[in-house]
């Protein structure tokens, strides 16, 4: 069975760097003498390097892409606490059940299981993700680490601190982290400005133009591409963004 078939949708810049090396111990790990990952090349992201194969998959994520930063970062975020729980398996698992149906979903699960067994490379593997992937996508990751760590209904210290860290080495300026990261804490008063990254003291004018950016920034159709199940959640944040702009609103008193 074909590795890129496997995965569930065309890989590109995953085949290579320390993501495929990963990917590739996983797949191997579970299916003796299986086909090897090609393109198995040393890449340096961020630091110059423009060669032809990479640089035409840089900003076209494919499904595959997506699907194997997912469980690489989501081994991560199970290895943070020293824990590797059934909720958050089950999270997971309901993902890539949405994703791609229950058999691709079994062999996802399977490379997670495998993943676990491994020191994951944070700062390389997240280096490799943000010098190809989209800035959306990358968010959408952040919001899928979060659901992760909170499926137990508890966020770890250590679980967060990592999450922290991805964000950083990925790209993501504090206001968008803490902006995904209200979406799951809302038990502060300040919820829904975080979310809409602005302050309390936010004029009606600064609310709507934060509003226009946050929907745009948010999306669904930035995710296309992805699959249904990214589409989906894209929507979720496109509406908890809706959520927190009519909750300050009526806390303003503004129509």
């Amino acid at each position: 069975m074909a590795f890129a078939k496997w995965i569930g949708g065309a890989l590109g810049f995953a085949m290579g760097g320390p993501i495929g090396a990963l990917m590739g111990f996983a797949f191997g790990s579970m299916f003796d003498g299986a086909e090897e990952v090609p393109n198995q090349r040393r890449i340096n992201p961020g630091r110059g390097n423009r060669s032809s194969d990479y640089e035409r998959y840089r900003h076209q994520t494919q499904q595959g892409d997506f699907a194997a930063s997912l469980l690489i970062l989501s081994a991560a975020v199970m290895k943070a606490d020293g824990k590797h729980l059934k909720s958050e398996l089950d999270y997971i698992r309901d993902f890539f059940k949405r994703q791609f149906g229950e058999e691709q979903a079994a062999y996802h699960m399977g490379v997670l299981k495998e993943l676990l067994k491994k020191d994951i490379p944070l700062r390389e593997v997240c280096g490799q993700i943000k010098y190809f992937m989209e800035h959306a996508a990358r968010l959408q990751l952040m919001h899928f680490m979060f659901g992760i760590a909170l499926a137990d209904g508890h966020v770890h210290s250590t679980e967060e601190r990592v999450i922290s860290q991805m964000a950083t080495y990925l790209g993501i300026n504090r206001r968008d982290y803490q902006s995904i990261k209200a979406m799951f804490y809302k038990n502060d008063a300040t919820t829904a400005y975080k979310i809409l990254e602005v302050e309390k003291s936010v004029t009606e004018a600064e609310l709507k133009k934060a509003h226009r950016k946050m929907v745009k920034k948010y999306h669904p159709d930035k995710l296309k591409g992805l699959g249904e199940a990214q589409m989906q959640a894209g929507e979720d944040k496109f509406i908890e963004v809706q959520k927190a702009y009519e909750q300050i609103k009526k806390e303003k008193g503004w129509n």
